[in-house]
């Protein structure tokens, strides 16, 4: 079977979380920025599952579950807070909540 380099693999999971991150500082849609946070956990989990498949051992994939249980319980509690604000303030974008802040 032809293997895929492990630095292919890790400069494409750093790519997604530099995404993810750029996502993260440049939008001011709460929702974007909750989808990008879920790339950068993604993007961590392309680099534990490879990780572990260059060192043979299934240690990268039980990470990948927990990272995945993690961004399920992200997601819920982040709608949750999402509906509130939209319940209170009529609008999810961060700049004008940050103006009724003040």
């Amino acid at each position: 079977m032809n293997e895929l380099p492990i630095n292919a693999g890790l400069l494409l999971a750093g790519l997604l979380f530099l995404t993810g991150l750029l996502g993260v500082i440049t939008r001011r849609n709460i929702l974007f920025m909750l989808m990008s946070v879920e790339i950068m956990f993604n993007a961590a989990g392309l680099a534990f599952v490879l990780a572990g498949a260059h060192n043979g051992q299934a240690d990268g994939q039980v990470m990948l579950i927990f990272i995945l249980a993690m961004a399920a319980a992200e997601v819920a509690v982040g709608l949750a807070l999402i509906l509130q604000m939209y319940r209170l303030n009529k609008t999810v974008d961060t700049d004008v909540i940050n103006r009724l802040r003040d």
